[in-house]
């Protein structure tokens, strides 16, 4: 790991970083309950009598949420567990009924793996994955509903998580920035989870540590809760700056929980950093221990989908693109999707890429005020009206039941999930697919291919870009077309009309005739006044070959 140091008065300091991520698992119903996950559901209306904790209800294991685990593990290159067990984490929330949290600590689904993480100085970095469990999330206290108390929405209690835990191989802000980026990408391909960070379906508590080089490792400070890659960013520059301070005042570092303040940009003390014995854990007297056959386990590994690292190698491979321009493609899903759907519509590899890249992805990001996989409105998580549609699949995948019987099973008798997921095979992504801005493919390579034959110029492309986006959804390549047409956008490219501006333009300025003759870079001055006379529509190439016959350069 190559670190990058921290400047301070005492001299430099290393920053050590280690990531708990929790991600919500794409499941339609509970790690334990049939009860619904929908997003935004009015407070209490998805909860089950075991959400609730009634006296009596007993956990019955959602094979899907098992599935989508191990499909993870099997993304990030890891060891998946043939046994695990469920154990009781025992503390006290408001909006925890159980009083425990059912989870798993000693005997995790998934072991040791690895994530290969592209930085933007085009470096890389290794970050080994320490293990994934499965573990179900706690409600949520309201404390802006009412003047005196706090309420308890209980919709989120028992939704299935998985805590994604990577050892401190990170070494700066970039790199815990690019390796949630690389992290949330590889789970929307996999479609495990949605990755859809402003409604806590992934957040991330970092671990924080400081010190010299060649010293000992310091002590660590955990942020909770950041569900912003710019606030990760953020609160751990901020957290590495107060500890080098203190360190430096003779201070000492207190191993603690903190929160970050988005607002003043800085961490603040939450509580005295647990350790796991504060928790008794103990194995769920009401869980079979899970035990997973290799045919189960291989079946899903077969209908692994194409994960990010393989479609950069073949995008650079199949489609010739540069390192930097594959890593932007297929960054989401959504984007490679995107490109390849262009291609078979037709587009040049090379004007496709281009044209995705430097402009339709800025356009769309400009006109949502957020990145276009995570904007609002008609780009965001959409299921779009019309020729667009998604892309890829999005039915709902089988949710089978129980993997043993119900009633209180003790820990000696384990529950086996003993095959594939039925006649279908294992699920895959279900949830829409993030639909890339208003314009589908087909309409971006008609402007593409304009650009291409001439049509239209790349500057009133950019212009015909805008009107569309304007105009709302589109995925019709006649009506971009229509559009050109009716805004007087397509290029001039009559040889005679182009010659008849120049000769106009050349009678009014012989001196700059003159001087052309013995400089011929003021051909470009000919050239800004002729497309000036066109309203920009004249065609480029065409006048700059014609002024070089009547100027003689």
């Amino acid at each position: 790991m190559q670190s990058k140091l921290i400047k301070s008065a005492s001299g430099d300091w290393e920053v050590v970083i280690g990531m708990e991520v929790h991600a919500q698992v794409t499941s339609q119903s509970k790690l334990f309950s049939a009860a619904a996950t929908a997003f935004g559901g009015e407070p209490n209306s998805q909860v089950s009598l075991v959400d609730a904790a009634m006296p009596g209800m007993l956990p019955v294991i959602n094979e899907e949420c098992i599935k989508q685990a191990v499909r993870t593990g099997l993304g990030l290159k890891a060891r998946i567990n043939f046994k695990s067990v469920f154990d009781r984490k025992n503390y006290f929330y408001p909006d925890l009924p159980q009083g425990y949290q059912i989870s798993q600590y000693k005997s995790p689904l998934v072991g040791e793996g690895e994530v290969v993480v592209d930085l933007p100085d085009g470096g890389t970095v290794t970050v080994r994955i320490e293990r994934l469990h499965l573990e179900q999330d706690a409600g949520k206290s309201l404390h802006d509903r009412h003047p005196t108390m706090s309420l308890v929405d209980l919709n989120r209690a028992g939704v299935a998580l998985m805590e994604i835990v990577s050892k401190p191989d990170m070494c700066s802000s970039e790199q815990a920035m690019a390796f949630i980026a690389k992290l949330r990408a590889i789970l929307r391909y996999l479609g495990t989870c949605d990755g859809d960070m402003e409604k806590g379906n992934l957040r991330a508590d970092v671990n924080v540590s400081v010190h010299k080089p060649d010293a000992p490792l310091g002590t660590r400070c955990e942020i909770k809760n950041l569900n912003s890659i710019r606030f990760i960013g953020q609160a751990i520059e901020h957290e590495a700056r107060r500890q080098i301070e203190i360190l430096e005042d003779g201070g000492a570092i207190e191993q603690e929980t903190r929160l970050f303040d988005p607002n003043k940009g800085e961490t603040r003390a939450m509580r005295n950093k647990e350790e796991a014995h504060d928790y008794r854990y103990f194995p769920d007297p009401d869980l079979l221990p899970l035990e997973l056959t290799a045919a189960f386990v291989e079946e899903l590994r077969t209908h692994l989908p194409e994960l990010p690292d393989e479609k950069k190698a073949r995008f650079m491979k199949e489609y010739g693109r540069s390192g930097y321009q594959a890593e932007v493609l297929v960054a989401e899903k959504a984007r490679a999707d995107y490109y390849e759907a262009m291609i078979k519509e037709g587009a040049d590899q090379e004007e496709a890429a281009n044209w995705l890249i430097n402009e339709y992805l800025g356009r769309i990001e400009k006109a949502s005020g957020s990145t276009p996989t995570q904007a609002a409105g008609p780009i965001g998580l959409t299921e779009p009206a019309g020729p667009i549609g998604p892309i890829g699949p999005t039915g709902p995948a089988r949710e089978t039941g129980p993997a043993g019987p119900t009633g209180p099973i003790g820990p000696t008798s384990p529950a086996r999930v003993t095959g594939p997921a039925g006649p279908t095979g294992p699920s895959g992504p279900r949830t829409p697919e993030l639909i890339l801005g208003p314009t589908g493919p087909a309409a971006n390579t008609q402007i593409v291919q304009m650009i291409s034959t001439g049509q239209i110029s790349r500057r009133m492309a950019k212009n015909l870009l805008a009107l569309i986006i304007e105009h709302g959804p589109t995925n019709d390549p006649q009506l971009i077309i229509r559009i050109a047409i009716q805004h007087g956008m397509t290029q001039i490219n009559d040889p005679s009309e182009i010659e008849r501006m120049i000769d106009s333009i050349i009678a009014k300025n012989p001196d700059k005739v003159e001087q052309a003759r013995t400089k011929p870079a003021l051909i470009a001055w000919f050239v800004g006044e002729v497309l000036k006379a066109s309203d920009g529509k004249a065609n480029p190439k065409a006048v700059n070959e014609l002024l070089k016959t009547k100027l003689g350069v």
